[in-house]
């Protein structure tokens, strides 16, 4: 059982319990985006028996009609054992999607495997238009090229600013640097997209740029957040209009993810000790 204190960021054990989640939150106008946790398998065992629970949750969100949508990791459906796998499994999952009408992301991981992923997306892209999205990382250097590479592909982004603890030689590693890289490519995105643009930030400096780049360029965008981190902000949002996603995990995989809230904002244990304490 998931103690309340962890309850906060993961939206259960089981897709039942995650779909009941994502219920509460559609109920408050805020879509949601399921992700079972789980990362970096060496056995394609593992890989399938999560490849299998996503098919299945796609039939689920279809079936409960609830406005959700499922993010995949690259790691989790084989990119350890080989690129070929991973990009076997992500197809698998995004043409099921296709099938039954409904959507995937794929998230980012490290520096690492970031060729693989958009060689992956912009290929599942090009064959199921519109019913995918991948994330990318403004910390990266690259990642202007990236986004030049991508901006004609027809699936979404996600910019966000990058949670991985890279090397100065590949990537931002002062604040300021990082927020001036998300600024201007966040500019980019609006400037060359009509669509298909995710704002994947807690920071109401980059959302309100998003805001004001919307209006500039006319583009439609939606902010996504994590669940627990800041929920007020995304009610308050929705109701202002925004179209707002929240990434919700679930699994029993749930005690890394918790904690690895915890260490890169500290305040993150801080807003779920008061949750519980009801203050």
């Amino acid at each position: 059982m998931i103690p309340p204190i962890a309850r906060r960021f993961v939206a259960g054990e089981t897709a039942p319990e995650a779909l009941e989640h994502a219920r509460a939150c559609n109920e408050n106008g805020i879509a949601v985006i399921l992700n079972l946790l789980g990362e970096h398998y060496d056995d394609p065992a593992d890989v399938r028996a999560d490849v299998d629970a996503y098919l299945a949750l796609l039939d689920d969100i279809t079936d409960s009609g609830l406005d959700a949508c499922l993010s995949v990791k690259p790691s989790q459906l084989g990119l350890d054992v080989s690129a070929e796998l991973f990009e076997t499994h992500y197809r698998e999952i995004v043409s099921h999607a296709d099938d039954v009408g409904a959507f995937v992301w794929c998230d980012m991981e490290d520096s690492d495997t970031t060729d693989a992923t958009l060689d992956a997306f912009a290929s599942i892209a090009a064959d199921h238009p519109w019913r995918v999205g991948q994330c990318v990382q403004s910390n990266l250097r690259r990642t202007r090229e990236d986004l030049e590479r991508l901006v004609d592909v027809p699936g979404a982004v996600r910019l966000v600013k990058g949670a991985y603890d890279e090397p100065e030689s590949i990537a931002y590693t002062d604040k300021a640097a990082v927020n001036e890289a998300y600024r201007e490519d966040l500019r980019y995105l609006f400037e060359q997209r009509d669509r298909g643009v995710a704002v994947g930030s807690h920071d109401p400096e980059m959302i309100a740029l998003a805001d004001r780049l919307a209006r500039e360029f006319g583009t439609d965008y939606e902010v996504q957040m994590l669940m627990g981190v800041r929920e007020d902000a995304q009610r308050d949002l929705a109701v202002q209009g925004v179209d707002v996603a929240q990434y919700a995990p679930y699994g029993d995989a749930w005690f890394s993810y918790f904690i690895r809230r915890v260490r890169e904002r500290r305040e993150n244990l801080t807003f779920a000790v008061r949750a519980v304490l009801g203050r």
